[in-house]
């Protein structure tokens, strides 16, 4: 069978981290005939559960939300358009650990625990089987700090690095080097206006005390590399991300200050280049395709 000649792999801690990032961006792509492949770490077991009748789903209660998270994703990614969705290792091998510094850290089984080599191991099969010329995924602290958005980090990184190996567990495919490897980013100046803008227009909801200056997801304009363009498929992103139900709720909250960010933030999605030649065409210096310069 024909491989697709544009190949895109994003790699994410938790169901839902992937349509706030990137949704945008795998919408776009997918319908421009590009093989998009997600990987989930976990099962975001860990989570918050916001819809009260589904409260017992919680991990201090029944501690089924991860089962029903994998219906969400589902859910979200057809939506989307993405045929191809995976977890790493398989569906329940590496659990949610939870925010930095609580107990859920502490589990032999999760995430943050993880053998790095072991589930790089499990990423390493995968770039090998989808041959992915671009990659996705965070920074080196995750964005926020999370431990599993970390921990995709430092795997997917490792598993680059073995993937190209020819010498490197052939058993799992034939070595690829990836060409492009990206990390997600918000711009700070556009999470400033949104922040500012929702001050004005609902001054009660909870984003709105945020200080524009002082987030640790933001990321200073001069470090991104490339803006893609995606508002086609803003109201596809939102409508996906609201298949998360038991983390999103649209009523204010995470979806008021998306309103108040438009479609600069939610349907331009941003990234930095940390492998690989950026290619710009723009007057701001960034790329517009992950893709740039790939097969030229």
């Amino acid at each position: 069978m024909t491989m697709p000649d544009r190949r895109l792999l994003l790699v994410h801690a938790h169901p839902d981290d992937e349509t706030i990032g990137t949704g945008a961006v795998m919408a776009k792509y997918v319908t421009e005939g590009v093989q998009v492949t997600l990987v989930t770490c976990t099962l975001g077991e860990e989570g918050e559960v916001l819809v009260p009748d589904l409260q017992h789903l919680a991990a201090d209660q029944d501690d089924s939300l991860g089962e029903h998270r994998i219906g969400e994703l589902a859910d979200a990614m057809a939506i989307l358009g993405v045929s191809d969705h995976r977890f790493l290792g398989g569906a329940g091998k590496y659990r949610d650990s939870g925010m930095m510094g609580v107990p859920s850290n502490d589990r032999d089984d999760c995430f943050w625990r993880a053998d790095l080599l072991t589930a790089a191991c499990d990423l390493v099969q995968v770039i090998r089987e989808v041959r992915p010329q671009v990659v996705v995924t965070y920074d080196d602290f995750g964005g926020y700090g999370h431990p599993d958005h970390i921990q995709a980090h430092r795997v997917t990184h490792y598993a680059v690095a073995l993937a190209e190996s020819p010498s490197f567990r052939p058993d799992l495919g034939a070595a690829w080097s990836v060409s492009k490897v990206y990390w997600t980013a918000f711009p700070r100046s556009v999470i400033r206006e949104g922040i500012m803008t929702l001050r004005e227009v609902d001054s009660d909801n909870e984003f709105a005390a945020m200080d524009p200056d002082d987030l640790p997801f933001a990321c200073d304009d001069e470090l991104i590399t490339t803006a893609v363009d995606a508002t086609e498929f803003l109201d596809t992103k939102m409508t996906a991300l609201a298949a998360h139900k038991t983390q999103v709720t649209v009523d204010g909250g995470f979806f008021a200050l998306s309103n108040n960010l438009g479609s600069q933030a939610m349907g331009t999605e941003y990234f930095r280049l940390v492998r690989g030649t950026p290619v710009p065409d723009t007057r701001e210096g960034r790329e517009t395709d992950l893709f740039a310069g790939i097969g030229e």
